[in-house]
């Protein structure tokens, strides 16, 4: 199973925008949190999302794209294959 990293950005959007965008984005398998090697939970980056599963970087694209493209009608996405993660600062989930 592979984890992969996702930012999207909707162009002229503001803040309900958004969170349209992070229900469409769970119905497409994302959610907002990582955990750690530990199991604890937290929380992502605005406008990151988290998807594991077993799917290329190409189907995870396609998903958030079709999240996306149902909130508005220009935006920008950005997928990236984890072969491991760390991070500092982010509040527990």
């Amino acid at each position: 199973m592979a984890s992969f990293t996702t930012r999207v950005e909707l162009h002229d959007a503001d803040w309900s925008d958004y969170e349209l965008l992070h229900k469409k984005m769970a119905t497409q398998g994302f959610s907002r949190v990582v955990t750690s090697d530990d199991g604890k939970r937290y929380q992502l980056p605005p406008a990151e999302y988290n998807f594991d599963g077993s799917a290329t970087r190409g189907e995870v694209l396609a998903k958030a794209k079709t999240a996306a493209a149902q909130v508005k009608t220009s935006y920008a996405v950005f997928v990236t294959e984890s072969a491991g993660r760390t991070w500092s600062g982010l509040d527990a989930a």
